[in-house]
């Protein structure tokens, strides 16, 4: 089973800066309207993303989020591996369920379970 790349993100020290310069560097449509959490709409072929403020102490960055069918078997995969977990499985309502993790050079990566459809 190959595991797509099916969001970004980018941690911002300054959210609503790194809003205006994308907006307007490449015309994207930012929906602003959950609290904490912007997100960007796919254009084209693309994947939409997400654009958020980081919080004190959490330094910006920029990652992708791959889906997993087991995310708890990813995570203990990409210890062995010499990753590590930063965030645990954390639910996200109507989606599903992610945790990030930092590979062997400290690059952040997201892996995703997406929800079941009922």
């Amino acid at each position: 089973m190959a595991h797509a790349v099916v969001h970004w993100e980018i941690g911002a020290k300054d959210a609503a800066t790194l809003e205006t310069f994308y907006r307007d560097l490449f015309g994207w449509d930012i929906d602003a309207s959950m609290p904490g959490y912007h997100l960007v709409a796919a254009a084209g072929d693309g994947i939409g993303g997400g654009i958020m403020q980081t919080p004190g102490g959490v330094p910006p960055y920029v990652t992708f989020y791959v889906t997993v069918d087991d995310l708890e078997a990813h995570l203990a995969k990409a210890e062995r591996l010499g990753g590590k977990t930063i965030v645990p499985p954390t639910p996200i309502q109507n989606v599903g369920t992610f945790a990030m993790i930092l590979d062997p050079e400290e690059h952040v990566i997201g892996l995703m379970k997406m929800q079941e459809a009922t």
